[in-house]
């Protein structure tokens, strides 16, 4: 039997046994550790949902990925919109098809946030990537999020900024997912900003006993820009090292969080390798992952074991500090000041995409909304 045959026949097995024995499931069930879908998508929110899932996280990534997977329904929803708001601008436009998509996969989590009083079942909405200099007007699109739905969790940037406004946003009652964090440093100053946030409002006479605040390490978008140094500087390191970097670093956060009791939950990103997932079994951590990674790891014979306090072998930590400075920057608590969060590669990189998505949604509902009439209409 060759390796796809084996692949498939694991797929086949996996779909015949109850979704809650699949190893996701055994993950949720039996350890403190959670799972969200990496989608709005409402096919794949439900396949996640099966099996246990508590959340569901978007981004403009995702959101353009939705629309082109039902193209149809979206396009033809920009048309109806634009009809009856012809005021409307482009931009208007595709954050009211956002916030749909949100909103249908908030309904989906409603059950599990009503009966965990808030702490779970939240749906993330994303707020506009080219804002993440301001504050002011991250905060504002943050309102219109929250009253979209109940379980709505807002996601801000940790830029110097984006720290701004997670603790305005925190001491306003919204819950908050940290995003375009790679680094322990980011994660540290993120979770001060929360306890900053939740501080005031306790001495405000708010209640916080609701809100469910996350800290997002992008793991493998960490990876990703190490394997860029690699190709760009020439440098030559152990390449079975690379791999364990991202989860270097969201241990190191993790074991931090505990020590100082911080209120948020660290929440591991971007997956790119079982790793992401086997290696934070155990933790009270939550791991997002897109429907293709959650089937194939419930395809898999990946044992599901606590594993979350074991370290990395240290002699992998020191060919990563070694060879890579930026590694470094990422591990150390005290790697990066917050002035340098805005110009670390990975942050850069990942706002550049995201903000390139964002416009590619805009391309696409202008073209529903204005239809170039160069091409012959079917």
């Amino acid at each position: 039997m060759n390796a796809e045959e084996t692949r498939l026949r694991s797929l086949e097995a996996v779909a015949r046994l109850p979704l809650a024995e699949s190893p996701l499931g055994r993950t949720i069930a039996t350890t403190p550790t959670d799972i969200w879908n990496d989608s709005c998508a409402v096919n794949e929110l439900e396949y996640a949902i099966s099996f246990g899932a508590t959340g569901a996280t978007a981004n403009p990534t995702i959101v353009t990925d939705v629309w082109r997977a039902s193209p149809d329904t979206w396009h033809a929803r920009v048309v109806e919109l634009a009809r009856q708001h012809p005021d409307w601008t482009e931009v208007e436009l595709a954050w009211a098809i956002v916030g749909e998509m949100s909103v249908r996969g908030a309904r989906l989590l409603e059950p599990v946030f009503e009966a965990t009083g808030g702490r779970k079942g939240r749906l993330s909405m994303q707020t506009d990537p080219t804002l993440f200099g301001s504050a002011e007007r991250m905060l504002l699109q943050a309102a219109g999020f929250v009253s979209l739905a109940p379980n709505v969790i807002v996601k801000f940037p940790a830029t110097a900024a984006g720290l701004a406004a997670i603790e305005e946003a925190t001491a306003r009652g919204i819950s908050v997912n940290v995003t375009v964090c790679f680094t322990v440093a980011q994660a540290l100053a993120a979770a001060d900003a929360i306890e900053r946030g939740l501080d005031r409002r306790v001495a405000a006479g708010e209640r916080i006993d609701d809100m469910g605040p996350v800290v997002t390490l992008m793991m493998g978008r960490i990876e990703d820009w190490l394997h860029v140094l690699t190709e760009r500087d020439g440098i030559v390191a152990d390449p079975t090292a690379l791999p364990w970097a991202g989860v270097a670093i969201v241990k190191r956060a993790y074991a931090l969080f505990r020590e100082r009791r911080y209120r948020s939950r660290v929440l591991g990103a971007a997956i790119r390798h079982h790793y992401h997932w086997s290696q934070l079994i155990g933790g009270d951590v939550v791991i997002t992952m897109p429907a293709a990674w959650q089937r194939r790891f419930n395809g898999s014979s990946v044992p599901v074991r606590t594993a979350i306090d074991d370290p990395v072998a240290p002699a992998v930590v020191d060919e990563l500090l070694t060879h890579f400075p930026d590694f470094r920057a990422a591990y150390e608590p005290d790697g990066m000041a917050v002035a340098q969060f805005d110009s670390f590669g990975p942050t850069v990189r990942t706002l550049r995409t995201f903000i390139s998505s964002y416009h590619d949604l805009l391309a696409v509902v202008r073209d529903a909304a204005l239809p170039n009439p160069d091409v012959r209409r079917t």
